[in-house]
């Protein structure tokens, strides 16, 4: 199994495809535990200093790490065989770590999305899953060029098969996951 994953500020869409592209399995799930801010560096730095925007990180990070932990459980329980690998939206390995740097344009709009991506891939590390990188501009073509005939009935299919929500980010989701595959 594939896991494909639109990640969003707090939630994201995960659909989990077969070997042949079947979807198994879609969700939508939270990536913090409620009452805990999705967006520490661009909701909450503003109006904080450097450490205590640190200390928002840290009790965020750790929340993401605790509801990411248990979303991956039950995917990898309701799923008919292992997950292999999962899909995450590209980052910049080099981006700054530093909340002080973090807090400053052009990173503070990008931060918070950062965090979740390494905090989720991470997680994968850590089930023995494989972690691919995906450009959400560029996916849904090359997974068009990898399915050829087959991609309208893969991409859009669900949608009459399983029914709404089918949009755009699960499109995405499915897409990372046939392209990692």
């Amino acid at each position: 199994m594939r896991v494909g994953i639109a990640d969003h500020l707090g939630w994201a869409v995960v659909v989990t495809a077969s070997a042949n592209h079947e979807v198994v399995d879609r969700r939508r799930v939270e990536l913090v535990e409620p009452g805990v801010s999705p967006a520490p560096i661009h909701y909450e730095s503003r109006r904080l200093d450097v450490a205590a925007t640190a200390a928002l990180v840290a009790r965020v990070r750790a929340s993401v790490v605790r509801a990411g932990s248990a979303a991956f459980d039950e995917i990898a329980t309701a799923l008919p065989a292992p997950v292999r690998s999962i899909s995450l939206r590209f980052w910049p390995l080099d981006f700054p770590d530093g909340i002080a740097v973090q807090r400053r344009a052009p990173y503070e709009a990008r931060a918070d999305a950062v965090m979740y991506r390494q905090e989720l891939a991470e997680l994968a590390h850590a089930r023995g899953w494989d972690v691919h990188v995906y450009d959400a501009k560029a996916v849904l073509d090359q997974a068009t060029r990898l399915l050829a005939e087959r991609a309208d009935e893969v991409l859009y299919g669900p949608r009459a098969t399983m029914g709404p929500p089918w949009t755009k980010d699960h499109r995405v989701a499915l897409a990372a996951a046939i392209v990692a595959g």
